[in-house]
């Protein structure tokens, strides 16, 4: 195995295995101490949790960022001995075929180290930053809280997967990503005995009359440098009435939809039917890269870094570049992960796609901004 691939690997294992679930200073704590050690740069820990680092110089900065919290962790994915400095039950990492298997080696502590590595052994051409927020996995806790400290990079690269998006053994880079909004619908009545349902007013139907103006609403999509990203809006729970001899008197609905950049689908029609409300729980915003010269040397840096040939691609998921690019960063994400790893009991990443995101972490913070 090339040191290449051999650095990443180890400095993987090892993030992997301590665990970040609800609690993620341990793992902040093995970046940031890694960090201090392994580079010259300057590095900060923020109130949040929050690990920053920067090294060279320059007007522009480019950042290199990812989150080290993860989902809970599968049961097997818990080792079954071993304990972290702190006394913490680590978690399993195993190697077999040319992959690492474990909680976080794909979403997303693989790209983390990856460009953990990079940021340490690049020649920048401008400032370079490294960025590993915590709370991710809870809607961008992290990065939402850095921005508002003045966390503003004016690029940055995200590391979330990007591999084998347009075609196999071959990281792309993503160009735009779809938001999600979550939202909840309540249709009020008035509650009356199912013997006399002319006396009430049936928050049922009224909840009915709203899921069919969602159905009739059309999802939009968006264009972003010649990729096409479509949305969508779908109505996922609906909940109501406390018997069943009562017309009920309220009935709330769920509604995930999926956004793209500067369009969304018009829910608010759902207020126009008396008696019912709409509110956002949740909107996570979408991301869509804002110039292409980065695209191009973001692709550039993908293509020098393996023998097939990436593409512009696009993403169906949320990312913190959404959160980046709200702020007025330029972003394209590329990383690791393929789709379905994820969040998944047999999560696991390719070693040579770990390498590979090494090489184009690197390569495009040697080439950007251009010398």
């Amino acid at each position: 195995m090339s040191e290449n691939r051999t650095d990443v690997v180890a400095l993987t294992r090892r993030l992997v295995s301590i665990p970040s679930y609800e609690d993620e200073t341990a793992a902040g704590d093995a970046i940031e101490k890694w960090l201090r050690t392994e580079t010259d740069a300057d590095v900060t820990r923020d109130r949040h949790g929050n690990v920053v680092a920067r090294r060279g110089t320059g007007a522009t900065s480019l950042a290199l960022v990812g989150h080290h919290d993860v989902v809970e962790p599968d049961a097997s994915q818990v080792a079954s001995s071993g304990t972290t400095e702190k006394g913490d039950t680590k978690y399993a990492v195993d190697e077999r075929d040319g992959r690492l298997y474990g909680r976080g080696t794909a979403d997303m502590k693989g790209s983390l180290a990856a460009a953990m590595l990079a940021f340490r052994d690049a020649d920048p051409a401008g400032e370079l930053v490294f960025a590993s927020f915590v709370g991710e996995e809870q809607g961008g806790v992290g990065a939402r809280a850095a921005i508002e400290d003045g966390f503003a990079p004016d690029y940055a690269v995200v590391g979330e997967g990007s591999t084998n998006y347009a075609g196999e053994n071959q990281t792309d880079v993503v160009v735009a990503h779809r938001g999600r909004r979550g939202s909840t619908i309540t249709a009020r009545g008035a509650a009356a005995h199912a013997s006399e349902p002319e006396t009430g007013e049936n928050a049922v139907y009224l909840a009915c009359d709203a899921v069919r103006t969602i159905r009739d609403l059309d999802a939009p999509d968006a264009t972003v440098l010649g990729r096409t990203l479509t949305g969508s809006v779908v109505v996922t729970e609906i909940d109501g009435g406390s018997a069943w001899n009562v017309v009920p008197e309220i009935c709330t609905v769920t509604v995930d939809e999926r956004t793209v950049p500067s369009e969304r689908a018009h829910l608010e029609r759902v207020e126009e039917i008396d008696g019912v409300e709409w509110a956002i729980d949740q909107d996570l915003p979408p991301m869509a890269c804002d110039e292409a010269a980065f695209a191009d040397a973001a692709l550039a840096a993908a293509d020098a870094a393996q023998t097939a040939t990436p593409e512009r691609v696009t993403k169906p998921h949320a990312t913190d570049a959404g959160w980046l690019a709200a702020a007025g960063a330029t972003c394209v994400v590329a990383g690791a992960s393929e789709p379905g790893e994820a969040h998944t009991a047999n999560e696991s990443v390719s070693i040579e796609a770990l390498a590979r995101c090494r090489r184009l972490y690197q390569n495009l913070a040697e080439r950007w901004p251009s010398r």
